[in-house]
């Protein structure tokens, strides 16, 4: 006799076509200009790391990581409102920091609005540099909005920030 174990109830589960409904209700929530269900489909499909983090079956924070040639590439990051707080956001950066690793990459990259100061600082915290901007690069209800291109450097990272 065998157990089927079902990890899908707590911690990180990759990413499924079935949860992009689930994600897109935080998405929208959140983001005045979110990310469409055709862009998390596509990430899925053509094979970027995308991960949710759940906790009692419910998605409580998800993440999208593109990697190869060297680099990895954060493309987004998020936590329910009702869940931010907790730490989560700290558990599902070091994941894909983690993950980065994993793929042999040397420098862990990201764009993140100037007006998101905790999400600024939380990746200070964990070694990232400002290293240019983006001109106009997110949409925002008045035009435009700049981005900070952040860098963490893998080669020399200590795993305990």
């Amino acid at each position: 006799m065998s157990a089927v174990i079902d990890n899908s109830e707590n911690g990180f589960c990759p990413m499924r076509m079935c949860d992009i409904d689930e994600v897109m209700g935080i998405e929208t929530s959140l983001y005045d200009f979110p990310w469409t269900k055709s862009i998390f489909a596509d990430c899925i499909q053509v094979g970027y790391s995308c991960w949710t983090y759940k906790k009692d079956y419910q998605i409580q924070a998800y993440c999208v990581l593109s990697a190869g040639a060297g680099e990895a590439h954060i493309l987004t990051l998020c936590v329910r409102k009702d869940c931010q707080g907790q730490g989560i956001g700290k558990m599902l950066l070091q994941h894909l920091i983690d993950l980065a690793i994993d793929h042999k990459a040397e420098v862990l990259l990201l764009e993140v609005r100037p007006s998101n100061v905790t999400a600024v600082h939380l990746y200070q915290k964990y070694g990232f540099n400002e290293v240019g901007t983006r001109k106009d690069y997110y949409p925002a209800k008045q035009g435009r909005e700049d981005a900070l291109i952040m860098a963490l450097d893998l080669v020399m990272y200590d795993v305990t920030p």
